[in-house]
């Protein structure tokens, strides 16, 4: 792992307040996330390995690369989508052409909605004690 990550070799991705930076180097396959294996890291869920691997997966790339990813905040789930984003990103930042390829299965939108601050007065974000009319 001693390969040299410049900044153009990134892909940022985000989902809620998860936050991962990408790396793809030339290898066979394997996933390391926050310098632990894929698997153990994401709790041997097939869903969230799969959701990593799909960007490279409809480009027919997955036995090509290695996925490395540097993860923060949020769960697993919005982890997940963070990594595939990035992982998106980073395949079209090496060829432009995979764009028009990624794009129609909505491999490269950002999902923005986040957690809602909640309010002075109320309970959660919007709710509030029941009404009393007298």
């Amino acid at each position: 792992m001693n390969t040299v990550f410049r900044k153009n070799n990134i892909g940022l991705g985000k989902r809620k307040r998860a936050i991962a930076r990408v790396f793809l180097i030339p290898g066979d396959g394997k996933v390391i996330i926050n310098k632990v294996s894929g698997e153990k890291y994401l709790q041997y869920n097939p869903n969230y390995l799969e959701a990593i691997w799909l960007p490279l997966k409809k480009l027919n790339l997955e036995t090509q690369f290695d996925i490395i990813a540097i993860v923060k905040g949020g769960g697993l789930t919005g982890q997940t989508d963070a990594i595939k984003l990035g992982v998106a990103r980073l395949v079209c930042k090496m060829n432009n052409e995979n764009r028009l390829i990624l794009k129609p299965f909505g491999l490269l939108s950002r999902d923005a909605r986040i957690k809602e601050r909640k309010k002075y007065g109320l309970r959660k974000a919007r709710k509030a004690s029941q009404y009393s009319k007298r």
